[in-house]
């Protein structure tokens, strides 16, 4: 069974937070099955029956992502943030569509905001740090993917943030 996020500051304990988890859950075990199309079919009815569902938007907007439907994706992910602007991991999820569709100003303002939500969520970092380097801000890109290594994660996200630190170059030498 996969872990709840939180959607918002009080989630733990709101049993309407805790209901629209719950009606998730199937399509959240197909997508970690990799049943992506699937898991969009059981999204879109959990979100005809409950359309404030942040939680059935965030996961159609993931499964779409992995269908490859970026549009598709970045209108779930906006849905997910309208119904529910604390939900962090669904703007850090929006901050990535927007970079992935060319929008590097959006994704970097999306991220920005769940900097704001919490200044030491790696996840933001990584976000930060891809989309300044998609807007070419090396600097600002590599602050924040280092920070992101400092985080311990994954070990194929460590590969992809160490070739995007590879592709900027080297940090600029101080004159110190």
């Amino acid at each position: 069974m996969a872990e709840r996020p939180k959607a918002n500051d009080a989630a733990a304990s709101d049993p309407l937070d805790v209901r629209h988890w719950q009606e998730v859950e199937e399509a959240v075990e197909l997508l970690q099955e990799e049943r992506p199309i699937e898991a969009i079919l059981e999204l879109r009815r959990v979100i005809q029956d409950s359309p404030r569902n942040p939680y059935g938007f965030h996961y159609l907007g993931v499964a779409l992502f992995e269908t490859h439907e970026l549009e598709a994706s970045r209108d779930a992910y906006r849905a997910a943030v309208a119904i529910a602007p604390r939900y962090r991991g669904a703007r850090v999820h929006l901050s990535h569509v927007l970079r992935k569709l060319g929008d590097a100003r959006g994704a970097i303002e999306q991220a920005e905001i769940a900097r704001r939500q919490d200044p030491n969520d790696a996840e933001v970092w990584h976000a930060l740090g891809l989309a300044h380097a998609a807007r070419g801000d090396k600097d600002l890109a590599r602050r924040y993917l280092e920070a992101f290594l400092h985080s311990n994660p994954e070990f194929e996200v460590t590969l992809e943030v160490r070739a995007a630190l590879e592709q900027l170059g080297p940090a600029p030498e101080d004159d110190d």
